[in-house]
């Protein structure tokens, strides 16, 4: 209750009508003599603690992860060329974080990222960063599964 009335700039009335109970009820449980809360009540304030409180935290997880600690993409993929030798050694990139991050945060579908993806995989793997391979361009042809952690 006192983060959403923080979020209401205190206004017991507003979030009396986002709660739909009473500005009296609202300003009981401010006062502390009410701290359980109904069924309804309890889901309500549950529903939009959430609804204010992790569009935050997911923001400030972005924030950092595009600015500092940047974000591992674990994908197994089908890349539209042919190289030689391979290697199964895990690796740790940390490049295009941001705009892969701002994308996701626009909205963009798992589809909408796989390019930018590749662009990033071909770019820190397979050409080192433009010191080796320069021109080549991988594309994924088919994705079996992609997750984004930060």
């Amino acid at each position: 209750m006192k983060f959403l009335l923080t979020r209401a700039k205190g206004s017991t009335k507003a979030l009396a009508e986002r709660l739909d109970v009473s500005r009296r009820t609202v300003e009981r449980y401010r006062a502390g003599s009410l701290t359980t809360p109904q069924k309804r009540l309890q889901a309500a304030l549950v529903e939009e603690t959430e609804s204010e409180w992790q569009p935050q935290v997911r923001a400030q997880v972005r924030e950092q992860a595009s600015i500092t600690s940047g974000m591992m993409v674990d994908v197994i993929a089908y890349f539209g060329f042919v190289g030689k030798g391979s290697s199964d050694d895990g690796r740790e990139r940390f490049t295009y974080t941001k705009q892969i991050l701002e994308l996701q945060a626009t909205g963009a579908t798992e589809e909408e990222l796989h390019p930018i993806v590749a662009e990033a995989i071909t770019e820190s793997y397979f050409t080192e960063l433009g010191t080796r391979a320069k021109g080549l361009r991988a594309d994924f042809t088919h994705v079996v599964s992609i997750e984004f952690r930060f």
